[in-house]
């Protein structure tokens, strides 16, 4: 048996390995989970995922309290009403009032009276999951009118992030397992003589999609010669570009199956990034480098412009339809309801940015000159000055981004408003979702036919239908792909040159940041452009392309410099990345990536069943690159 199938079979069985060690030591949590819900019941409060119960004891005679509460990460709310407390009938007893409060972030809370609305005492407090508190509320006897409010711990709540410390230590079990096998591979006295018999490459040049797996040489089908099929002429793979992909498409996953319901594994609820907002740029910014790299590669071999424009053209008509027709959250209500489908999406916005950015530049294309591929020498700024063009064009792109962000008039709406609507603002503005990007999608899809539920409405209650996949956020998706074709082109006009590559993304990466810093002012809500995933803010794809010219920065000498790490696990699903991404929408409400839970409330049962699915598609993605097999559109 071959080293790399015998590693590879190893690894496949780590993984199945480390599903089940996840379930058996998060299981170690449960009687810890449900020790407190029984004190709730008895207080006639059915607590939920990521609430507490807290007592308010209002022992003040005569006044009736109104309970207002907010989330720290709520910009600038109007306060909500969480409950009220009447007052006690006689000394010594307090009247009591159960009430459910959120655990996922600070809780801000204020006691008025109820008669005069006048405020007896404000904190600011973060509950702990299905813990128990109570607020005392009771008048100081110091001969001044005042009133102490006091918050005593009842029951110590669970530590919910648990489940995530015992996952983190079991992938870490699996790391160190897979290095120890591959040191004992290595101490075979056969390891080189089979490595060198194991010819890879005829797995390599069977992937042809843009998407899915680009190479220095790029990529093969019906555009390529019989000669670029000879192995003496295919170079090697740029595996930290397949990596990058898997990387990206493996968190996409494991967020879009819930993450184990944790608020950082999902979306920001308006400004701000969590897990679940980086996912999405990264695969645009990767789309965008290989593109570049196998569109050179396809030219070079003397496919003719108009070819592979009808390629481009029908590729992107595949994305979007796919994800109208089969990846979406409306496809339940039957074929034919038209009157509710979606249109916006992650696969359509992929669509219309490969399509712009691949036909820009095939449109503007210029071969590799010759003293970079012939001297290895490639004068300083070559691969930007050689795109001009298409640099002016994104400059044009981003400037109409900010002329209808920033000046359209939005019936109702302040001009520029980047705000969530619903009670940020204090509710001045509560149907302005979005501000330009909303109003352009209700005005030209119409409320139907856009996302019902954005991330908003968690903590801003906003009801007006607004999608995180806007046409106006579109054109910025383009600009963080053509960040990516940038990347792409510093990895092929300075191949083999690797200081001169990390120096360039090393400058990118910098330039971007800073860029970052000065529209955001290091602040999450008080810069002039604020880092919004909704809106697709310049700002959200500075940020991400600084951060994904970072993770190039890194992987590029690690994999394919030194060869310190083959790109494993995430190398495979990278190269089947449609599949992977239609599979996981498709199949994530069936066994074995979803089955009925005995707890429904529990982080951990779901943390269990998400690392589960998420593990299965990187199994399902190796098998089918062992077999050759991978899905090209």
């Amino acid at each position: 048996m071959s080293w790399a199938r015998a590693a590879g079979r190893a690894l496949a069985a780590l993984l199945l390995a480390a599903s089940a060690l996840s379930a058996a030591l998060l299981a170690s949590g449960d009687a810890l989970e449900r020790g407190p819900r029984g004190l709730d019941r008895k207080k006639h409060v059915e607590l939920k995922m990521d609430q507490a119960l807290l007592l308010i004891q209002n022992e003040l005679l005569g006044t009736n309290l109104t309970v207002y509460w907010n989330s720290e990460r709520c910009y600038r709310c109007l306060p909500q009403v969480l409950g009220s407390v009447s007052g006690p009938g006689k000394p010594g007893k307090p009247s009591v009032a159960p009430v459910a409060v959120s655990t996922q972030h600070s809780s801000i809370l204020q006691l008025n009276d109820t008669l005069d609305e006048r405020e007896v005492c404000r904190l600011t407090y973060k509950f702990g999951e299905f813990g128990n508190y109570s607020l005392l509320v009771k008048p100081v006897h110091n001969g001044v009118n005042e009133t102490a409010c006091e918050l005593v711990v009842n029951k110590n709540p669970v530590d919910s992030n648990l489940p995530v410390y015992i996952a983190l230590l079991v992938g870490l079990a699996v790391i160190i397992a897979v290095c120890f096998l591959r040191f004992l591979l290595s101490l075979d006295d056969f390891n080189n003589w089979i490595s060198k018999a194991i010819n890879s490459r005829e797995t390599d040049r069977l992937i042809n999609s843009e998407l899915g797996s680009p190479s220095r040489a790029g990529l093969s089908g019906d555009d390529a010669q019989p000669e670029a099929w000879r192995p003496s002429v295919v170079p090697l793979r740029l595996r930290c570009v397949d990596t990058f992909r898997g990387l990206a498409l493996i968190l996409m996953v494991f967020v879009n199956y819930g993450g184990g319901k944790y608020w950082y594994f999902k979306h920001a609820s308006w400004n701000g990034l969590t897990v679940a907002d980086l996912v999405f740029p990264w695969f645009v910014f990767i789309m965008g480098s290989s593109i570049f790299l196998s569109m050179n590669s396809i030219l070079q071999r003397g496919c003719s412009k108009f070819r592979l424009l009808r390629k481009i053209a029908w590729r992107s008509f595949l994305l979007i339809c796919i994800g109208i027709i089969i990846v979406n959250p409306n496809y339940c209500l039957g074929p034919l309801s038209w009157d509710k489908v979606r249109i916006p999406g992650v696969l359509q916005r992929l669509g219309a940015t490969y399509f712009v950015v691949a036909v820009l530049e095939l449109l503007f294309a210029k071969p590799v000159p010759e003293s970079c591929v012939s001297e290895r020498r490639c004068p300083s700024l070559q691969d930007i000055t050689s795109s001009w063009p298409q640099w002016l064009v994104i400059l044009v792109l981003e400037s109409i981004w900010l002329a209808l962000t920033f000046f359209l008039p939005v019936p109702g709406c302040p001009t520029g408003y980047l705000g969530p609507g619903g009670i940020g603002d204090l509710g001045a503005y509560p149907n302005c979702t979005g501000g330009a990007a909303g109003y352009i999608d209700r005005l030209l899809l119409g409320h139907d036919h856009i996302y019902q539920h954005p991330s908003s409405t968690v903590l801003y209650h906003t009801t007006t239908a607004y999608d995180p996949e806007s046409i106006l956020g579109t054109i910025n998706s383009i600009v963080m792909a053509f960040l990516g074709v940038q990347a792409g082109k510093i990895l092929l006009y300075y191949k083999d040159q690797t200081k001169d590559i990390l120096i360039r993304f090393t400058a990118w990466c910098c330039f971007l940041g800073l860029i970052s810093v000065v529209l955001t002012k290091v602040s999450e809500n008080e810069g002039f452009v604020p880092v919004n995933k909704n809106l697709w803010s310049i700002s959200y794809v500075t940020t991400l392309s600084s951060f994904a010219f970072f993770i190039l920065l890194v992987l590029y000498p690690i994999v394919d410099v030194k060869g310190l790490w083959t790109g494993s696990p995430f190398h495979y699903p990278g190269m089947n990345s449609i599949l992977v991404y239609v599979g996981h929408e498709v199949f994530k409400n069936y066994f074995p990536f979803q089955w009925r839970l005995q707890d429904n409330q529990s982080h951990k049962e779901h943390l269990v069943q998400n690392l589960v699915a998420t593990a299965l598609w990187v199994l399902i993605a190796y098998v089918l690159y062992r077999k050759k097999v991978f899905w090209k559109i």
